[in-house]
């Protein structure tokens, strides 16, 4: 069509979950629709990017130094569910199936990638595990290989933490998937029928 066009369109086929056809339309929504939307998209995106970063505890997103998750005192404060990304997080949350503390890794090892431990969000984990009486970790990580690496890593990571317990979601969840597109209940099963891990 005609090179800012195209490139739009090359920037929205970059999104998750967006193919050809629907960046197209997408693109042809903003450019078209006379309420303006494309210009209010503009304006949240760029307030969202000033106002939102990672929490300084558990990697979530939010506008003070800590999220919504970890200044609330009625969750449970001697657990920690880690999860891959904010996403996996919001899905938990929105379920309602865990009332504890989150960490967010921010991926999961994949040497292959070239996802090395340094790359994750292993430090903060760490200290929060030592500055808290931390007596379970729950992995709620992808049912894969590079999922059940991490799980394994963190495990040795921590193992001069003699007091804590490590478990792992029962997997109604598909292997190889994650938690970010189950529904409520087979999160609450997840959560329900959690096992030592190993």
């Amino acid at each position: 069509m005609n090179n800012s066009y195209d490139t739009l369109l090359s920037h929205l086929r970059k999104l998750p979950g967006l193919g050809y056809r629907s960046a197209e339309r997408i693109a042809i929504h903003l450019l078209t629709d006379k309420a303006q939307s494309g210009n209010d998209l503009i304006r949240a995106l760029e307030d969202a990017q000033a106002q939102l970063s990672s929490c300084e505890d558990c990697g979530n997103l939010c506008e003070e130094n800590l999220c919504e998750i970890c200044v609330n005192p009625s969750r449970i404060k001697n657990s920690i569910c880690i999860v891959e990304n904010v996403l996996d997080l919001m899905a938990i949350d929105r379920s309602g199936t865990w009332n504890g503390m989150f960490h967010v890794l921010s991926g999961k090892l994949s040497p292959i990638h070239g996802v090395l431990p340094e790359h994750l969000n292993f430090k903060s984990l760490i200290s929060r595990i030592e500055r808290n009486s931390i007596d379970e970790v729950i992995f709620a990580l992808s049912n894969d290989i590079e999922g059940n690496a991490t799980c394994h890593y963190i495990q040795d990571l921590l193992s001069t933490f003699s007091k804590i317990k490590f478990t792992q979601v029962g997997f109604g969840l598909p292997s190889g998937g994650g938690v970010t597109f189950a529904d409520s209940s087979t999160l609450k099963s997840a959560f329900d029928g959690r096992k030592d891990y190993d």
